[in-house]
């Protein structure tokens, strides 16, 4: 099911609240089948029962079309603290689009998209929300609440960043992730939403802030945007190009057909080592495509919400 078909044609981000109730309504609708089917505010969740456990909550409806047995999980049993980081350096607005809209998206306008609508996952399930954002500095951090008043605040600071073109040329993504990793003192769930682009030499640094971010038993999601038809694919016409390193502002002129084959050798190394890294660190890794719904990353959390709780 492709959720954007579901939505309104209007410009994206006129009313961010709203947009992303629509696409976590047109998701939930879209797995009426599975124990998330239940998804209210009745209750926060559908859990495997286990043997042993108190028969109390068992959902029998559930059951009698599944042939599973699932318990009903509470609200006041299944807060949590999750925390939001969002990379918003200049690569992040690749592809440039002049308006974004929901079928016209760039990296940072999918990114604030996506944190939106999880936002009203958790907010449905009276969960506590934190957010930052880096770029050439750290721009922005809040704790994580849970309160009415936070959630405004995020979805207008998430408004603003979708709506301002960022003219920061370069940034150390690591050393933001290790000044954010110092700040998260409770055990949360950390979703990062960024292209993970850097220089080769900065890898070793990346890897180690990716690390970092795992202690106090934080679980870690890496959500690594690109767009898979440019970025990973290198689909351009074959005539003449110039291509701008968007942070350096270095070009090269040249023929996409004539470097195809070795930039997609180049690419697969690194998303193999990335990937490698992430799995060593248990931090689970997430490719998503731009040009994708939202799916993905919502099937994602709910997974990783019920592992976390």
């Amino acid at each position: 099911m492709d959720i954007r078909s579901e939505l309104h044609k209007a410009q994206l981000f006129q009313n961010l609240e709203i947009l992303a109730n629509q696409i976590v309504e047109g998701f939930i609708s879209g797995i009426h089948k599975s124990p998330f089917h239940g998804f209210s505010a009745e209750f926060a969740e559908h859990k495997i029962y286990n043997p042993g456990e108190s028969t109390k909550h068992i959902d029998w409806k559930l059951f009698a079309k599944t042939d599973r047995l699932y318990t009903k999980r509470y609200e006041d049993e299944t807060n949590l603290r999750c925390h939001m980081i969002l990379d918003n350096s200049a690569s992040m607005y690749y592809p440039e689009i002049k308006q974004l809209s929901l079928n016209n998206l760039n990296k940072i306008g999918y990114g604030v998209l996506t944190i939106a609508a999880l936002m009203q996952l958790l907010k449905k399930q009276r969960d506590a929300v934190g957010l930052s954002i880096y770029s050439d500095a750290y721009n922005f951090y809040t704790a994580e609440k849970s309160s009415e008043r936070h959630f405004q605040m995020l979805y207008s600071k998430l408004n603003s960043v979708a709506n301002t073109v960022n003219d920061s040329k370069t940034t150390k993504t690591y050393t933001y992730l290790h000044q954010i990793a110092e700040k998260i003192h409770r055990r949360s769930l950390i979703f990062l939403f960024s292209d993970m682009f850097q220089t080769e030499t900065e890898e070793a640094q990346l890897f180690e802030a990716l690390r970092h971010l795992k202690y106090n038993k934080h679980a870690v999601v890496l959500f690594h945007l690109l767009d898979h038809g440019r970025e990973l694919n290198f689909d351009f016409e074959n005539a003449p190009k110039r291509f701008v390193d968007v942070e350096t502002g270095q070009h090269i002129d040249l023929y996409a057909e004539n470097i195809k084959t070795a930039y997609h050798k180049k690419v697969a190394q690194y998303l193999e080592n990335l990937k490698l890294k992430c799995a060593q660190y248990s931090i689970k890794y997430v490719g998503v495509d731009i040009g994708s719904d939202f799916s993905q990353v919502l099937n994602t959390f709910m997974i990783e919400r019920q592992k976390f709780v």
